[in-house]
């Protein structure tokens, strides 16, 4: 332990109270990477929108080649805030149509509420949601950038779209340890409805199935506790799935009718395993 280092207690304070958004938008333009989404150039500071309105930043990552629009808002998030940051998200879209673009949401507080509304729209359009806190020590005030969202999945056909074959270590050195037991349970959960689980490891997900063809194909994911899983089902069996995955509260997108996209959280798989065993077990009926 090193003695270099003393405590200091600090004060957490509301930025409305004490400042402007200028003042927080020009010490996001002094250092970027406070926001913690890598290496950012400001393409256009109050960028103005044909929709009459003004876009606090649009970004851009040459490396990933994504833009980032973004709105920052002092205080509480709220419906505007959410909409605004949606409208810029798709003008801008449509704008530069050849670049990846994610919309960004920059506030003080994220009440439970608007996350749960936020978490719902990530479902189907790439957003992060971004808290930032002040805290003052002595006369000088910090400022802590956390990413409270961002678990949209870039919608991939999982049935063509496997790439090389790589094996178990792949995936252990790309993806979170947590993320890989989450991965595992819900393997063991399917071998134990079928024994004969044919497993592959391949580049872009892992690939479970039977003799004649995959059903399940799952990625685990850099974050914690967060494991992305597409499951195919038969279409007859849609609709009843749908009622089970809105009974445990866990949001889901629909593909190709037949297809469930999930980002599974480890607590709410701990909390439903029965029911989700029972939902992979209806799609391996179909298909095995």
């Amino acid at each position: 332990m090193s003695n270099d280092l003393k405590y200091i207690k600090g004060e957490k304070i509301s930025l409305k109270k004490h400042f402007n958004e200028k003042w927080l938008q020009d010490r996001i333009e002094e250092d970027t990477s406070i926001l913690g989404l890598g290496e950012l150039d400001i393409h256009t500071r109050e960028r103005k929108q044909s929709s009459g309105g003004r876009i606090d930043f649009l970004f851009y990552n040459s490396d990933s080649n994504t833009m980032y629009e973004t709105e920052i808002q002092l205080g509480a998030t709220d419906e505007s805030h959410i909409i605004r940051t949606i409208e810029y998200w798709d003008i801008e879209t449509r704008r530069f149509p050849s670049k990846s673009h994610r919309a960004v949401i920059v506030a003080e507080e994220i009440t439970n509420r608007f996350f749960n509304v936020i978490s719902i729209i990530s479902q189907s359009l790439p957003i992060i949601a971004i808290q930032v806190s002040a805290i003052k020590v002595n006369n000088e005030v910090l400022l802590h950038f956390t990413k409270v969202l961002d678990l949209y999945e870039e919608p991939e056909d999982e049935e063509t779209l496997g790439g090389e074959e790589v094996g178990r270590p792949y995936w252990e050195k790309l993806a979170h340890s947590k993320s890989i037991a989450l991965m595992d349970e819900l393997i063991k959960n399917t071998q134990v409805i079928y024994p004969d689980l044919r497993i592959t490891y391949n580049k872009h997900h892992v690939a479970l199935g039977t003799t004649v063809r995959n059903f399940i194909w799952l990625r685990p994911r850099k974050t914690a506790n967060n494991c992305h899983i597409e499951l195919k089902v038969n279409i007859n069996d849609v609709e009843d799935i749908k009622a089970k995955f809105d009974e445990m509260g866990i949001s889901y997108n629909l593909r190709k009718e037949d297809i469930f996209a999930v980002s599974m959280q480890t607590d709410k798989f701990k909390k439903n395993d029965e029911k989700i065993n029972q939902i992979i077990n209806q799609s391996l009926q179909s298909f095995s």
